[in-house]
Parts: structure tokens; C-alpha cells; sequence
């Protein structure tokens, strides 16, 4: 009887040594979503300072809420974001986002599949100067994780199913940071 239990354990440790080292296992950054806020004015600096951070086609984004307060209405403009998803570009711009947030990212900006962090003003950011028309904005960045196989939850024919066990974990987007990026976190 003891045997089967220990046969078992020996099983079930092998299983998961066999699950950890399996290609379909290993994590990936998927995208990178930079955003900023603003209308009219400050809409225009913002766009101006994604372009030459990234050097890409900016998507201008729409109000869906009225807040009179800020001069928001439906409709109108009220901020712009852009995708990455070359990981080169994307490991790149993480690399020197880091460096201006002195590699220290807080435990709560970490969540299951992805995290997210801002900075308060781009002139940070080493290899940044400090542009007239743009002035001081600053910006927040979303960094999505992925395994592979997430393609089949999003197929038109022969959809299938993306399992809970494929989410990339809390522990496991620290773990890859630290491991790439050298980070500390809170």
C-alpha cells in the first residue's frame, strides 16, 4: 500500500517536471499598449510623444461618457493609444521605461495575464530629451502575457476552448521579470 502511494507521488512529481518544461507552458509577451490622455491641446502633444517614442501610426480614441468637469463629451476626442507587438521593439522601450522607474514596480500593478505601470513625465526615459512642443506629459504603459495555444479562443472556425490553467499567473510575470528585466518589486 505504501508503494502506490509512493509510486503515485513519484507520478505526479514527474508530470509536473514534464508540464513545466513543455513549449506550450512557457510564457511570452503578447503586447504592449501605451496610452495617453488629453483633448484638444494636450490630445495633440500626446500624440506628438507617442509617435516619437515609437515611431508607429497613433489611434486617436473617442469619449463614450459625458464628465463636464474636464470638457468631455461623447464623441469627442479624448485621448490616443498605439499596440506594440515586434518583442524586440517591445523588450527594448521596457527596458529603458524601467530604467526611468529605477527597475521598482509596487506587487499591485501586477495582476493574472498582464501588468501595468505609468510615468509621470517621458524626459526620464534614458535617450528622451526634452521636446518644446511637447512640454512635460507623461504616460501609462500595459504589458499583456500569453502561452501559446490563446489563438484558438479567438479563431471564427474551429474555436476552442482557452483553459484557466493557461493564464499566466501573479508569480509566474514576477518571476519572468526578475529573471529578464532584473526587477525589484514591492
Amino acid at each position: 500500500m505504501e508503494k502506490n502511494k509512493n509510486m503515485k507521488i513519484e507520478n505526479s512529481q514527474s508530470r509536473e517536471l514534464k508540464m513545466n518544461n513543455s513549449p506550450m507552458r512557457q510564457i511570452e509577451i503578447e503586447k504592449m499598449v501605451l496610452n495617453c490622455g488629453g483633448i484638444e491641446d494636450k490630445l495633440e502633444r500626446s500624440i506628438k510623444l507617442l509617435e516619437m517614442m515609437t515611431k508607429r501610426k497613433i489611434q486617436v480614441v473617442k469619449s463614450t461618457k459625458r464628465i463636464p468637469d474636464f470638457g468631455i463629451s461623447p464623441g469627442k476626442k479624448s485621448g490616443c493609444k498605439v499596440t506594440l507587438r515586434n518583442n524586440k521593439q517591445i523588450i527594448e522601450l521596457l527596458k529603458r521605461f524601467f530604467a526611468a522607474l529605477d527597475n521598482n514596480i509596487k506587487s499591485k500593478q501586477i495582476v493574472n495575464n498582464h501588468f501595468s505601470f505609468g510615468l509621470k513625465e517621458y524626459i526620464e526615459i534614458p535617450g528622451l530629451e526634452y521636446n518644446r512642443d511637447i512640454g512635460i506629459l507623461g504616460f501609462e504603459a500595459d504589458v499583456s502575457f500569453k502561452r501559446k495555444g490563446k489563438r484558438v479562443k479567438y479563431k471564427k472556425i474551429k474555436q476552442g476552448k482557452y483553459p484557466k490553467r493557461q493564464d499566466v499567473t501573479k508569480e509566474e510575470i514576477v518571476e519572468f521579470l526578475k529573471k529578464n528585466f532584473k526587477l525589484n518589486i514591492q
